[in-house]
């Protein structure tokens, strides 16, 4: 093995075996890393020149340098070698071959312990905008189809059993809502990890005069680390952003339980368009919505990026551990994995139809309308239990006579509540129900006509 290879090989006696160099390489998944790395680079060499620790001529040489990389890199035509074991290696090895001597002086006060964590902040703050930008238009599309239904009644669930008749405007808002404290948890995480560990080295920080607030300026971090030690090990953040995605993914898994449910022959509420869904290779009358199975799995392994994540903090001694080479892994692949669901989501909400009439035919199934007319009883003074208890009996009777509570006499009301007038009707009914519904944030169509509204102005200005 040449002496380019590595940085630290003449440390030790014969040449690395083969299985080693494999084992121990992050090139292969952390080259998406190339456009950090040189950004980081270039703000560390401004500042080494800053610090006359190196010339301006070296300054110029090493800019040229990584721009160049950068866009052979880009351009496909850079050549990958694993033996230099990872992204920061494999470049600084290209531009010592490109610029020479002023190349090697590059590392000066910089170790890749505290480069790699660079690095990782400077994607992670890219890919939170990202993320961002797909959960805000995921929203747009749930306000967009939210805005047909404002006045369309469906059954809500608990327990899986049908509960109150809500708008079909509010169930689709109530995503919206979801995904907004997935919207604010990325911000939060964003502002946590903002700060520059460059300049903490290996991990006790240089002899060298470095200026790390000049670094950190020209990267965009909002400060520096304050603990080398801390610095170099810190992996909090990515712990953190692993979990937003699983909250992320677990709501998107939620709203493709429902519509997988939805979609069915038994219920038949939604249509998920022919784009989004496969057949069956043995029953031809198959629409199988095998999009949404996949975004409900997907989230299995964002949950166990998460897992892994916290396994591999829980055990690091201080200071920088090998290990934390496996971070990126987990936060590529849960990264990847809800950008990749987010995008399809939205693709499935664009493009569905909620079936109103079948809703409809169905309606005033499951008395949907019980808690309105005790609560109107409320309203005539009775205790809410004692309400309660005069509702349970008159269900029970309406399944014994095969009726609905709207189709029940007031003389048949009377006989449970002398208190029951003819008004009583009003609140009888799913669509009647919906319109009484007074207090903020209810399924009702006059809330989820303001709720559109201001989810249309809050989201149009992002």
């Amino acid at each position: 093995m040449g002496s380019s290879k590595k940085s630290w090989e003449k440390r030790l006696v014969g040449e690395c075996d083969p299985m080693t160099v494999d084992f121990v390489e992050s090139l292969s998944y952390d080259k998406r890393l190339y456009k950090y790395d040189i950004v980081g680079s270039i703000a560390h060499a401004q500042m080494l020149a800053e610090q006359k620790l190196i010339t301006r001529a070296e300054l110029k040489a090493i800019k040229d340098g990584l721009i160049e990389i950068s866009q052979e890199i880009a351009e496909g035509r850079f050549k990958f070698d694993k033996t230099y074991e990872d992204i920061h290696m494999a470049i600084e090895a290209a531009l010592v071959a490109k610029i020479g001597e002023a190349g090697k002086k590059l590392h000066t006060g910089r170790s890749r312990n505290d480069q790699v964590a660079a690095d990782i902040r400077l994607w992670m703050r890219d890919e939170i905008g990202v993320l961002r930008a797909k959960i805000t238009g995921l929203q747009k599309a749930f306000v967009k189809l939210a805005g047909k239904y404002v006045k369309d009644v469906m059954p809500a669930y608990t327990h899986l059993q049908r509960a109150q008749p809500i708008v079909i405007a509010s169930y689709l808002l109530s995503f919206v809502e979801q995904l907004e404290r997935d919207f604010i948890r990325l911000k939060n995480c964003k502002e946590l990890l903002n700060i520059s560990p460059l300049g903490s080295g290996a991990v006790a920080g240089s002899t060298l005069p470095l200026d790390r607030k000049s670094t950190a300026k020209q990267l965009g971090f909002s400060d520096i680390s304050y603990s080398s030690i801390d610095a170099v090990s810190d992996r909090d953040f990515c712990a953190e952003f692993i979990f937003d995605c699983a909250l992320i993914a677990t709501h998107l898994s939620r709203l493709a339980e429902d519509w997988i449910i939805y979609s069915s022959d038994e219920f038949g509420f939604v249509r998920i368009d022919d784009s989004y869904c496969t057949s069956s290779s043995m029953m031809p009358q198959k629409r199988n919505p095998d999009v949404l199975e996949l975004i409900r799995g997907k989230t299995a392994g964002v949950y166990g990026s998460l897992v892994a994540m916290l396994t591999i903090l829980k055990a690091q001694p201080t200071g920088y551990n090998r290990d934390l080479q496996e971070d990126k892994i987990h936060i590529f692949s849960a990264a990847d994995t809800v950008k990749a669901s987010l995008d399809m989501v939205q693709a499935i909400v664009s493009h569905a139809k909620f079936d109103t009439r079948k809703i409809s035919a169905g309606l005033e199934e499951g008395f949907l309308d019980a808690t309105s007319l005790a609560e109107y009883l409320v309203g005539k003074g009775v205790a809410f239990r004692e309400a309660h208890g005069i509702v349970g009996a008159l269900v029970t009777h309406c399944e014994k006579v095969n009726k609905k509570l709207a189709d029940l006499s007031l003389d048949e009301f009377k006989k449970h509540s002398s208190l029951i007038e003819s008004d009583v009707y009003g609140y009888l009914g799913a669509k009647n129900v919906v319109n009484k519904y007074v207090t903020e944030g209810s399924a009702g169509p006059r809330q989820a006509k303001e709720q559109v509204a201001y989810w249309a102005s809050e989201l149009g200005q992002r």
